[in-house]
């Protein structure tokens, strides 16, 4: 079979998550003929908004849920009408061998986040404090060094080196397991936990890995902006997408769902199978789906893979949507300002470190490091006006050091209902009331809460293993100068005709669009030529 000639575009672009658009808005713009084919009934992948119980007025985030490496210039370069909230609070940790104390980092109080430190760690508070602040102040200039180029071709490491003007932070974060830097810089176990939390998102890793998977992933969380904060985008997750989309159709991008992708060749020739078999052929194609899953393609179309190895995911999400925030432990922190910022629950270096060696020990962590934040808070937009008239919050629980491995061959219910059981106590544990009194209820009596596992990203978004960032995030810059526009922009596979516009791309990962920006970068450069 063929492609005709109403198939025959400058770009395909396989898979419809957020950089794909990103990709397709750019190409679009700049006058290419682009198709975006995806396989879902809708767009967004991982970055959307959707109301998990009938009859209950609340679009969560389901999966992806906090903006922080989307750059500007891709809100300007595409007029974006997109708002991103900063959250007053940082953080809450409460201290799990006293849970009425804890650490709250007001970002608009200093004196009151060092009052927090001296609260919770006593006559060493206060030295704490300094040391959390001043390492803070020193991941600054890393920020304002790296977040720039994520949007220019890839710098070569020494260029970058040079920009961020610390030698001994370049090496350390670089060359050595991060566990290092957290001990030579903070001295409080709950405070390097506080710190190591930015490294393990998504990551199944120790503080001390040799592989340094800790460290890239820390990096991406504190560069983020330029400033390394999180940000919550109003109207939810899923109000990314809708603007993305609108700008990639307002460009004249073709956007095809429902059409599963079943091989690529390395001609540009993308076959798809729905109802019937059809071929949509590109000058160039664009890989919007995880390496894992361009590698099946590949193989079914004949040709070499990209050699990924195969990804493995190290998270739990629960959802939930409360009648109230729960009581705390600790009296001297309302739970309007706990939960406003990222929650952290049973995450001290040491528990996270034990949790890790549980979890490769093929156990569940007991107890399981989990965070939490609650978008309404922050947005009540995601809640209909009768929600929010009677109070209710949502809350997401995000569990660390839970290995796809851990799912195995168990049922996935099951399975499930255990890691939910786990996040569950590990919060209650620092609550004064259980959580259960405060989860509502759906009109057909079920509780407003359910756990999103790896098996579950695997299933209904094709991410292999779960893995969030669709395989090991990468440093985002070169050895040395590259050759071609595909690698110079981290875009390139072993066919010159195929790129990565998606998390698998070398500056992937997260809600950033990056890749996107990315791989339509390369792919106007090949195409001009």
């Amino acid at each position: 079979m063929t492609a005709s000639d109403s198939r025959r575009y400058d770009v395909v672009i396989v898979g419809g998550g957020h950089n794909a658009l990103v990709s397709a808005a750019y190409l679009a713009r700049a006058g290419r003929r682009v198709v975006v084919i995806e396989r879902s009934d809708a767009v967004g992948g991982a970055a959307v908004s959707e109301r998990p119980w009938a009859g209950v007025d609340a679009r969560l985030s389901r999966y992806s849920y906090l903006v922080s490496l989307l750059p500007q210039q891709i809100i300007d370069d595409l007029g974006l009408r997109l708002e991103l909230r900063r959250r007053r609070y940082s953080s809450y940790t409460p201290d799990p061998a006293d849970p009425t104390r804890g650490i709250l980092v007001d970002t608009q109080d200093a004196e009151a986040t060092a009052a927090s430190f001296a609260r919770a760690l006593g006559e060493d508070g206060a030295d704490e404090a300094a040391r959390f602040a001043a390492f803070g102040e020193r991941l600054a200039p890393l920020a304002r060094a790296v977040f720039p180029t994520m949007t220019e071709p890839l710098p070569t490491a020494d260029d970058l080196r040079v920009r961020v003007a610390d030698d001994e932070l370049w090496e350390a974060l670089t060359t050595r397991p991060l566990g290092d830097l957290l001990r030579s810089s903070l001295a409080s176990d709950l405070v390097r936990g506080i710190a190591l939390t930015d490294g393990l998102i998504g990551t199944f890793a120790s503080s001390d890995d040799p592989s340094l998977a800790q460290n890239r992933c820390f990096l991406y969380h504190v560069i983020g902006g330029g400033t390394g904060d999180w940000d919550v985008p109003v109207g939810g997750m899923g109000a990314v997408t809708a603007e993305l989309e609108r700008a990639a159709r307002a460009a004249g991008a073709e956007i095809v769902t429902g059409v599963e992708v079943i091989s690529i060749s390395p001609d540009g020739d993308v076959h798809t199978m729905t109802d019937r078999s059809e071929v949509f052929h590109g000058d160039l194609v664009l890989s919007g789906v995880g390496r894992a899953v361009l590698d099946r393609l590949l193989a079914a179309g004949g040709a070499a893979t990209t050699g990924a190895d195969e990804p493995e995911g190290a998270q739990v999400k629960v959802n939930m949507l409360l009648s109230r925030l729960p009581r705390l432990r600790d009296e001297t922190v309302t739970p309007e300002a706990a939960f406003a910022g990222t929650f952290h629950v049973n995450e001290t270096m040491t528990q996270l470190d034990a949790a890790h060696a549980a979890a490769s020990g093929g156990l569940v962590p007991e107890p399981l490091p989990v965070e939490i934040y609650c978008h309404s808070l922050t947005d009540p937009s995601i809640l209909g006006e009768e929600l929010r008239a009677s109070g209710a919050q949502t809350l997401t629980m995000f569990g660390l050091q839970v290995p796809h491995r851990l799912i195995g061959d168990v049922d996935p219910v099951a399975a499930g209902a255990r890691l939910l059981a786990a996040a569950q106590a590990s919060l209650e544990s620092v609550l004064a009331e259980p959580l259960r009194d405060c989860i509502l209820r759906a009109p057909d009596g079920r509780l407003c809460i359910e756990a999103r596992t790896t098996r579950d990203l695997e299933e209904s978004l094709n991410m292999v293993g779960g893995d969030i960032f669709h395989g090991a995030l990468s440093w985002p810059w070169l050895p040395a100068p590259a050759d071609s526009p595909a690698a110079r922009w981290g875009v390139s596979t072993p066919h010159a005709r195929i790129l990565l516009c998606g998390s698998s791309a070398q500056r992937g990962g997260a809600v950033s669009g990056i890749g996107g920006q990315n791989a339509a970068m390369a792919a106007l450069e090949i195409l001009g030529r």
